[in-house]
């Protein structure tokens, strides 16, 4: 058997496996109102024997949305929805986190209430990146993200608020705890980073302050869940290549004192565990040892790395005790019953990759079950 099948402990929770469902944007909300349908609930069911789920990004409020049909965990019918999907994974004995999301300056007019500007800690423009709009009914086009404008301070800290919120609905909603997505270039990040944070308040300047919204969010959601059943995301990148900037966003000028920085930061506050994004395309760097070496020593709770891992390489990072848990995202795609799939050695089902964002069940509730 594979020392993925090792027990582990999360947030209390007895995770039954260390093969992770990570978040993965599919679009497939339904409309209008961004609500989880039974085709969401079918898609979580089916891939419930992860010992550790992480939905996909789930807007805040309605200015954090960046990409057409994602879903919202800000309405009543938005909580309703995803209480379908936590009572199908719980009824299958899995582990279900949601996790909030608010994509900031990654956004459009277009997206936004009322067709104003998205908001952002500095109204930098996002280059290198696409959102999604929708043009009508199932259709869309990937368009340049609309120029933000700067929150004032009041408002940085009306958004805690709504993320404080957000954690109360998905507490409603039967989620077991939350993950906050300070990754990708979306709105923690933009406060974190040295290329979109030009603020002088007391959310700019100096890396403590640039972290000061982080470390606010994380114990606005800790006060609903506690600590240890919250996650945090970060997309750490070593290499300033156009191509890294254009997958991932922002790339600091001295990322390993950042990112050791903000864990630092987060085992003071005693989350529960970290998820660290790795560079996913072909022939993407290596994330350096160093780094992992670092990150274990600050970082006394789980550790979940995810980006195009294979089994073996999974089984490598914990055997060197730099990883606990592993998310399987394209993977887990194509292969529902992928733990099962690992543990016998069954072959495993190739992605789709047309079919990744947004559509019908093809390509998300389809996908076949190991059958000898």
């Amino acid at each position: 058997m594979s020392s993925l099948f090792a027990p582990l402990q999360l947030g209390g929770y007895p995770l039954r496996n260390r093969i992770a469902l990570p978040p993965l944007t599919r679009c497939r909300s339904e409309q209008p109102g961004n609500i989880p349908g039974e085709m969401m609930v079918d898609y979580y069911r089916q891939r419930a024997s992860a010992g550790f789920m992480i939905t996909e990004g789930t807007q805040i409020e309605p200015r954090g949305q960046g990409y057409a049909w994602t879903p919202g965990i800000h309405s009543e019918a938005q909580i309703a929805g995803w209480k379908k999907v936590t009572d199908a994974v719980h009824e299958e004995g899995g582990t279900i986190f949601c996790q909030l999301w608010h994509v900031g300056r990654v956004s459009h007019t277009e997206l936004q209430p009322e067709k104003q500007s998205p908001v952002a800690p500095s109204p930098v423009t996002a280059t290198g990146v696409r959102v999604f709009i929708e043009t009508g009914p199932g259709a869309g086009i990937l368009t340049a993200p609309s120029t933000p404008r700067e929150l004032t301070t009041a408002e940085v800290k009306e958004i805690v608020v709504m993320y404080r919120t957000a954690a109360e609905n998905a507490k409603k909603a039967g989620f077991d705890g939350v993950e906050l997505h300070s990754a990708n270039g979306y709105l923690i990040n933009q406060f974190i980073s040295e290329h979109t944070n030009f603020r002088s308040d007391e959310y700019g300047g100096s890396l403590d302050n640039r972290l000061r919204f982080l470390r606010e969010v994380t114990e606005a959601v800790s006060a609903v869940f506690g600590s240890h059943r919250v996650g945090v995301r970060f997309a750490p990148l070593f290499s300033s290549t156009d191509e890294e900037r254009v997958y991932l966003g922002l790339v600091e000028s001295d990322p390993h004192a950042t990112y050791i920085r903000a864990a630092q930061l987060l085992n003071e506050l005693g989350v529960g565990y970290l998820s660290i994004a790795e560079a996913d395309w072909d022939n993407s760097p290596d994330m350096p040892e160093s780094f992992r070496i670092a990150l274990r020593e600050t970082f006394r709770s789980p550790i979940m790395y995810s980006g195009r891992y294979t089994l073996e390489k999974a089984e490598r990072m914990l055997e060197k005790g730099w990883g606990d848990l592993f998310g399987f995202g394209r993977t887990f795609i194509a292969n529902p019953d992928l733990p099962a799939r690992f543990n016998a050695g069954y072959p495993l089902n190739k992605v789709e990759t047309a079919s990744l964002y947004g559509g019908t069940r093809k390509g998300y509730t389809d996908y076949p079950f190991y059958s000898s």
